[in-house]
């Protein structure tokens, strides 16, 4: 008999898809990859897959991984897709197929499933990062298949197959919206939120922040302390990774900071619309530039901004596991080096404010930056710098005058 590892979140979709596959003759070794999933009961989801037939269930908590080796990274490279997308969802892609697919290797399984839709990213993102760990690796996509779609049209069947099969089921026919979530991030899409005339941040209800209105009338602090670009010591103390970002979702969530409406170009090519929050990421994408102000030279910062739009497309699109992406990511880790010290920062009703910043590292010379007399630059430096500076220009204006 042919076997499959299932990515599987015990949800609607990937419990069908666990019946379907047994259906068609498949032992299933169904997969949890735990990312810090908040309100998923665990224990529950891995009873669910046992009962519906699963060949074996299994949990693999990967959370300080996707933190430290996944979200870190990205963070170093201020990397933000068109400009406002942290990457939650598509930094943890990469992971899970990497996890299925060690799996995989483990039972013998000749097939790797994903629940992820024809029309979305994700499917983009497992099947790239599969491919390129196993070349030969065979990838199932239920929701790409003719015979599958037209067996599950909508909800309304797939709730009818699990009833049948004595599939326990949260989900109802009717849906606002759906959502995808882990320890750096919750996303919300599709359902009401395809109206753009309607209010994104009203419709959903937010799983990790309160709405900045919400948020307490008082400023809360924190200090980050930053080790060559990796984020330390929180408020003195050392945290790991995950501990990290689950310390600074607790604190950004409820003064609701990181919540954004926005509509983004798929990489299958539609445009669609998210609303998402990330209160950890959020703080320390503003605490490591801080630091990064103090310690990174002028033209290194400049070519690292020229290319982080670069690095957030590959991750969005799901080239994570690239040649061009390691090389990057080699990149950023030298340029990383100097990027050590210590930022406070002031949290209100959604918004992020320096209260102050240090490094052993800074570049900053308050005697050559003052506006003061003395110090240790000379203005009169300035002449021959700006003749030479403008000479093109002057050149230029000779043989091409500009009207003015």
């Amino acid at each position: 008999m042919p076997s499959c590892v299932l990515a599987y979140s015990g949800g609607l979709d990937t419990s069908v898809i666990l019946g379907w596959l047994k259906d068609g003759g498949y032992d299933v070794h169904a997969v949890y990859v735990d990312l810090g999933q908040p309100c998923e009961d665990r224990e529950a989801i891995m009873k669910k897959a046992e009962d519906i037939g699963a060949a074996s269930a299994r949990l693999l908590d990967v959370q300080e991984e996707l933190c430290r080796d996944f979200a870190f990274p990205v963070m170093q490279w201020q990397a933000k897709y068109e400009g406002v997308y942290l990457l939650g969802t598509s930094i943890a892609r990469p992971l899970i197929s990497k996890v299925c697919l060690q799996v995989a290797r483990e039972v013998g399984a000749e097939a790797y499933v994903h629940g992820a839709t024809g029309k979305g990213n994700d499917q983009c993102r497992f099947q790239l990062a599969a491919e390129a760990l196993d070349p030969d690796v065979k990838v199932i996509a239920p929701w790409r298949n003719e015979a599958f779609r037209k067996l599950f049209p909508g909800r309304t069947e797939m709730i009818a197959y699990c009833q049948k099969k004595n599939i326990p089921v949260k989900a109802s026919v009717a849906k606002p919206y759906s959502s995808d979530e882990n320890c750096l991030h919750i996303s919300y899409e599709a359902g009401k939120l395809e109206d753009l005339t309607a209010n994104g941040v009203e419709t959903v209800d937010f799983g990790m922040t309160v709405l900045p209105q919400n948020a307490p009338d008082k400023v809360e602090t924190v200090t980050i302390a930053f080790e060559s670009g990796v984020p330390v010591t929180l408020n003195g103390k050392k945290l790991s990774a995950f501990h990290m970002v689950k310390a600074l979702n607790e604190i950004g969530g409820r003064n609701g900071i990181g919540q954004i409406d926005m509509v983004e170009n798929r990489f299958v090519g539609m445009k669609s619309r998210g609303v998402y929050e990330a209160p950890g990421m959020t703080i320390l994408y503003n605490a490591h530039r801080v630091i990064e102000q103090l310690t990174m030279d002028r033209d290194l910062m400049h070519l690292r901004d020229r290319l982080a739009p670069e690095v957030a497309e590959m991750v969005y699109y799901g080239y994570w596991y690239h040649a061009k992406m390691d090389a990057l990511f080699a990149f950023i880790q030298e340029a990383q080096k100097p990027v050590t010290g210590e930022v406070t920062l002031n949290l209100y009703k959604g918004n992020i404010q320096v209260a102050g910043r240090t490094s052993p590292n800074s570049l900053y010379d308050e005697g050559i930056a003052t506006m003061e007399g003395g110090g240790a630059y000379n203005q009169s430096d300035a002449e021959g710098f700006l003749r030479i500076q403008g000479l093109p220009s002057r050149v230029q204006g000779k043989v091409r005058p500009r009207e003015y």
